[in-house]
């Protein structure tokens, strides 16, 4: 997890995203063990590019000035950008993360592996 004020831009921040990863990921090969990395057009920067490849990623990066209705549509295909959405969603319902009170960011990343916890507890249903 990477956290910055508002106004930073999304690509500054993907080296810092990149190097929080906690889970330990096999070695990327193109044909046994591919490693895709879906972004959105915020990433769309030659920087990105080379960092992506660097880390051994499939980049899947949203260009900038590319019509999206006319991509090419695959039958039964789902977008799996919803799973995101999904879950920033969630977060969103946590006020003291939807309006940063916290002014030590150690503090706010305190909440956020909370609410984190939180929605992990919900969604197992282990508990209840």
């Amino acid at each position: 997890m990477a956290v910055a004020g508002a106004n930073r831009p999304d690509m500054k921040l993907a080296e810092p995203t990149l190097e929080s990863i906690v889970i330990e990921r096999p070695k990327p090969t193109k044909k046994k063990h591919p490693q895709n990395l879906c972004l959105d057009k915020a990433y769309d920067f030659p920087e990105v590019d080379e960092l992506v490849a660097d880390w051994g990623y499939t980049g899947h990066i949203a260009r900038r000035g590319v019509d999206q209705s006319k991509r090419k549509r695959i039958p039964g295909y789902r977008a799996r950008r919803w799973v995101v959405e999904r879950t920033n969603s969630w977060m969103n319902r946590f006020r003291r993360l939807l309006i940063r009170w916290e002014k030590k960011k150690e503090n706010y990343v305190a909440m956020l592996h909370i609410a984190c916890a939180w929605i992990t507890y919900q969604q197992t249903g282990i508990f209840g």
